[in-house]
């Protein structure tokens, strides 16, 4: 009963004196913590089972998934596999959840098989997840494949290859899905436009945009959610449109979160608006004070005009707050294995090789007229440290790694990483991808790029 409201300390005093755990109260414990975001303490009591049937992995699994841990979700996976243990539905979901959020496409594709050739395969939750799970890794092709053969779809199916369409940034075939959606009497649902309207954010589709939102309210009467308006708050943001964003931040029914709120914030710092970026900062701070987003955009703010002394201020609150900024992080995966690369990184087993073949790949760009961009490092340096470091950003040591590395000739690099990708990776992206004729797939925080032949599938609009 305890663990079931979420009041653990109290679950655990009375499972504690329990003189014998049985099987089934060590499991509604493992998922009490895990609910709450106490995996650890979840994998304590997972690993006293002595005897663990299919729901006890599930749950574990699950955890893992839903706390931000896909690896140890598929790490326990692989371990439930060995121990052949057949999995569920439910387990099989939490898998295929892990897998996208990983962005191994190699694990993706294997999981797929598995689920085809252990009876899941006309399952339509299982089929909608492998949708997102595909687009997630970043192959759209497989995502639509899935989605096109499925023996039947609902508006989840439906909402999931819009959304995947709109990671993806082709916001083209979003608005024509959503319109056969429609044409098959299929009714759009408050997610399926959150979908559509994050398309038309990421291609700069406004008109469109407005027209589908209003559409939401006289055409469907679905009522707006914050997530709604915070969709809109992005398509103004995005198109520069930073005084329309801020008016419909105020004038929206439901108070600002930190998400809209910081929207506006990143789009100002990103287009030189310097003075309302501030402004949404100190809004930001007002919701969550230490959001460390807002502090390194107010650092970087103060930075762009100049005025170090207030710089100076904002990091010395983030040290006595404990506070650092969210290191940058970009991961490859080649031959079924991922690979991580943080900035600057000389961890790596081929570390010589990497930074040899960076050194390389830039004087070649450098004779097609590349030169490295230092406008996104925002410290008091030198231009040419401001240069040096820009070069060893992590999506540029994991693209050296992929082409260094075996892998088929006509397979794409597929590079995953925390952050938005800086201004000077992606031109260097577009050059690497004409000048050694590879395609290079891209996931950051909030989109896809594909880059290939020198082009961007962003046109340079993200």
């Amino acid at each position: 009963m305890y663990a079931s409201c979420g009041a653990m300390y109290l679950a655990r005093e009375v499972y504690d004196q329990l003189p014998s755990k049985h099987l089934v109260v060590s499991t509604a414990m493992l998922s009490g913590y895990a609910k709450i975001g106490l995996v650890k303490d979840a994998r304590f009591i997972f690993d006293q089972i002595v005897e663990k049937d299919l729901v006890c992995w599930s749950a574990m699994i699950s955890g893992y998934a839903e706390s931000d841990q896909p690896q140890e979700a598929l790490e326990l996976f692989d371990e439930m596999q060995r121990r052949r243990i057949v999995p569920d539905q439910i387990t099989m979901l939490s898998v295929i959840s892990a897998c996208a959020h990983v962005g191994a496409l190699v694990k993706a594709r294997w999981v797929h098989s598995y689920a085809d050739k252990n009876g899941f395969g006309r399952a339509l939750p299982i089929n909608n997840a492998l949708v997102d799970m595909y687009a997630k890794c970043g192959n759209l092709v497989r995502a639509r494949e899935v989605f096109e053969n499925m023996p039947r779809k609902n508006v989840i199916s439906w909402s999931s290859m819009i959304n995947a369409f709109a990671i993806h940034g082709d916001a083209d075939s979003a608005i024509a899905l959503f319109h056969r959606m429609k044409v098959q009497n299929i009714e759009p649902n408050a997610v399926t436009f959150i979908g559509i309207l994050y398309a038309c954010s990421h291609a700069g589709l406004v008109e469109e945009g407005e027209k589908l939102f209003s559409s939401m309210i006289n055409d469907h009467n679905i009522s707006p959610q914050r997530e709604h308006y915070g969709c809109m708050v992005d398509l103004y943001c995005r198109a520069k449109l930073l005084r329309k964003a801020l008016e419909l931040t105020e004038t929206m029914p439901f108070p600002p979160n930190v998400i809209i709120w910081g929207s506006l914030m990143s789009a100002c710092q990103n287009h030189g608006e310097l003075e309302l970026g501030e402004f949404a900062a100190k809004r930001v701070l007002e919701l969550e004070p230490d959001h460390d987003g807002a502090l390194v955009v107010l650092s970087n703010i103060y930075a762009q005009e100049k005025r170090w002394d207030n710089v100076g201020l904002v990091r010395k609150l983030m040290s006595h707050k404990g506070i650092s900024k969210e290191k940058a992080c970009s991961r490859i995966e080649l031959n079924n294995e991922v690979h991580v690369f943080m900035m600057a990184d000389r961890y790596h087993k081929q570390s010589d090789e990497i930074y040899k073949k960076l050194d390389e790949i830039v004087s070649q760009l450098k004779l097609v007229g590349y030169t490295p961009s230092s406008s996104g490092i925002l410290v008091d340096l030198e231009e040419e440290e401001k240069k040096e470091i820009v070069l060893w950003h992590s999506e540029k040591l994991a693209l050296c790694y992929g082409l260094i590395g075996e892998r088929k000739e006509s397979s794409c690099i597929r590079i995953i990483k925390n952050l938005r990708i800086c201004e000077d990776c992606h031109s260097f992206m577009k050059l690497v991808s004409k000048e050694y004729r590879t395609e290079i797939v891209m996931r950051d925080r909030t989109r896809f790029h594909h880059f290939s032949g020198g082009i961007c599938s962003c046109r340079d609009y993200w």
